[in-house]
């Protein structure tokens, strides 16, 4: 019997939407293979790209960064806290983990749509036969290299500095938007042009059209990039990202990850216009996910979860002081230290509908004690929820003033 969804909230951020706007993304935490085999009556043969970055057998374990205003060039110095495990007990148990999710992402592609499956050399070549077997050889559409900068304690081989993406297709006709990610040619082809006319052999291309990009691609990871780190580990960069969906899908669409992480995917799709589905077995990818759908000023999410997966919700011990819009957290000496939380302020006792939300900024020490509601939101029962950083969830109610 295929798994059940609940929906535990309907997130509007900084309340646009609120209350009437139809919610058509999904944040959903559990089991990949729960969740998908709960999507497929209503999703099979639906979703138009499914880009998927699972755990790479590198058989570590990947902690997550969740302190504040912390100097990134100190590590000794950096607040640790369970992040996600990679490791099987060999080769086999990581392909049982693996091809059942693969063979339901193609069961929910659309027959247009498109596979990315984000892995590197631990795995990469295993991956390739299953696919071949799953949709066939002649849907292989590319290999995909993403090289990158960065240190390495190898001393004995050449520095492995890539992962591979392979691509594949569900049928023929699938959606390939060649335009939308074109790119400048390099200074240098466009003075080689411009100084002969037998460049080229004899070929001029339309150098202000731009190229199509080639099968690898430079972009820098999140370590480098500053203003986008959530200290997740192994999050993937907004730009890689978005020439992804750019070339693989329309506006429109809808697109998902299954294994979300820190939640690029679904936080790149909402601003290039898709829908999206996105999930993770973890609360800690499911909150990171959350807070950054929030802070992007993201389209409404539903945020769910697989029925029997743990879900606990704690009492908030502390006061909430009301005065007229703006609702503020009792500043007690013992108060925990906060990722976000959000404010419901016509909670129905079922779904916690949030419209105004305060989240920690990633190089500040605290996040903000108070929130502004939207003007025109009211309601007679005021709920409010917070996450922890230990990813511990609280909540608390209160009648409006």
């Amino acid at each position: 019997m295929p798994a059940r969804l609940a929906t535990d909230s309907l997130v509007y951020p900084r309340g646009s939407g609120y209350p009437h706007a139809a919610v058509e993304n999904r944040l959903i935490l559990g089991d990949n293979l729960a969740v998908m085999s709960a999507l497929l009556a209503e999703y099979a043969g639906q979703i138009d790209l499914i880009y998927a970055d699972p755990p790479f057998f590198t058989n570590r374990h990947f902690p997550a960064r969740v302190g504040r205003g912390e100097d990134s060039r100190k590590p000794q110095d950096w607040q640790l806290a369970e992040g996600y495990p990679d490791t099987w007990p060999n080769i086999d148990s990581y392909l049982d983990m693996l091809y059942p999710r693969l063979e339901l992402m193609h069961r929910l592609l659309s027959p247009t749509g498109t596979l990315y499956l984000h892995l590197d050399w631990h795995a990469d070549a295993y991956a390739r036969v299953l696919l071949d077997e799953i949709f066939g050889p002649g849907r292989f559409l590319n290999e995909i290299i993403w090289v990158y900068h960065g240190p390495s304690p190898i001393r004995r081989a050449f520095n492995r500095k890539h992962d591979t993406i392979l691509v594949f297709t569900k049928g023929a006709d699938y959606t390939f938007n060649v335009e939308a990610v074109r790119q400048p040619y390099d200074p240098n082809t466009v003075k080689t042009f411009a100084s002969s006319n037998k460049a080229g052999f004899g070929k001029v291309p339309d150098l202000e059209r731009g190229k199509v990009p080639e099968d690898w691609w430079y972009f820098p990871v999140v370590a480098r990039l500053h203003r986008e780190r959530t200290g997740y580990p192994t999050q993937k960069p907004q730009s890689l990202l978005e020439r992804v969906i750019l070339a693989s899908s329309n506006p429109g669409d809808l697109v998902a990850d299954f294994f979300c992480g820190s939640g690029t995917l679904p936080l790149v799709a909402s601003r290039l216009g898709r829908r999206f589905i996105a999930s993770d077995v973890t609360w800690r990818a499911v909150h990171t996910t959350h807070s950054r759908l929030v802070e992007s000023n993201s389209s409404p999410f539903s945020q769910e979860y697989v029925v029997g997966h743990p879900w606990q919700m704690n009492a908030w011990p502390h006061q909430l002081v009301q005065d007229h819009n703006t609702i503020t957290l009792n500043s007690a000496p013992d108060l925990p230290e906060l990722d976000y939380w959000e404010v419901d302020p016509a909670w129905d006792g079922q779904v916690f509908r949030s419209v105004a939300q305060a989240i920690n900024p990633r190089r500040q020490a605290q996040v903000p004690r108070s929130i502004e509601l939207p003007e025109n939101i009211t309601g007679k029962r005021l709920c409010v929820r917070l996450v922890g950083i230990d990813g511990r969830l609280y909540q608390t109610e209160k009648t409006a003033s």
